[in-house]
């Protein structure tokens, strides 16, 4: 699969487009800025775009040819982000010390799902909040992107359990439209989630 990502973000134009998720975009806006962390981030248009509204940035994927393309499109737009090469199963950050997650189409396979999910609730500060859109398993019927293994897609059950830990303010299944890019465009099924780590 790293190879597959390096080869698709070697391409010349980004693959998702430069704009942001549109939803993770509008949950961002609720949120005071502090410090955000984007897993799988890819090129980098959710990393950029929060940076750019005031929020301190730490991004991971395993695509060297994804992070190269963020970095350079960071300097273009003079932003800052911290952005690591490595897998889901290595990255590691403080307890307690992040304000917000973005998961956006981070899809992982259940084994190393289930733990990263939870991993991800013990480095959110209390008040800290979770902002996930991802493929629901009703998107194979659909063209507009996403993995082709239903064991990839998340359902709104299956994201309750792993976040069981946290407040859940939105969790809903729906069909929506999509525009990033070439590889994100029409028609598709997804899963989103809000939820926050309760004051201690």
């Amino acid at each position: 699969m790293q190879e597959f990502w390096n080869k698709r973000y070697s391409e010349e134009e980004t693959v998702y487009g430069t704009a942001p998720n549109v939803f993770f975009k509008e949950q961002l806006s609720k949120l005071q800025p502090g410090k955000l962390l984007l897993p799988a981030e890819g090129e980098g248009r959710n990393a950029l775009y929060a940076a750019e509204q005031g929020w301190e940035v730490q991004a991971f994927d395993y695509s060297e040819a994804g992070q190269q393309k963020a970095l350079k499109l960071a300097q273009e737009r003079g932003v800052s982000i911290d952005y690591q090469l490595t897998e889901a199963d290595k990255y590691n950050a403080k307890p307690d010390s992040l304000d917000a997650v973005a998961l956006i189409y981070a899809h992982f396979p259940p084994a190393l799902r289930q733990g990263f999910h939870r991993k991800v609730v013990g480095w959110l500060k209390p008040g800290g909040t979770v902002i996930l859109e991802a493929f629901h398993p009703k998107q194979l019927g659909y063209n507009s992107g996403g993995p082709k293994d239903e064991a990839m897609l998340y359902t709104a059950d299956m994201l309750r359990q792993d976040f069981s830990g946290l407040q859940i303010n939105q969790l809903e299944e729906l069909e929506t439209e999509l525009q990033e890019g070439p590889y994100h465009s029409g028609k598709g099924f997804v899963t989103r989630l809000v939820a926050t780590k309760p004051a201690q």
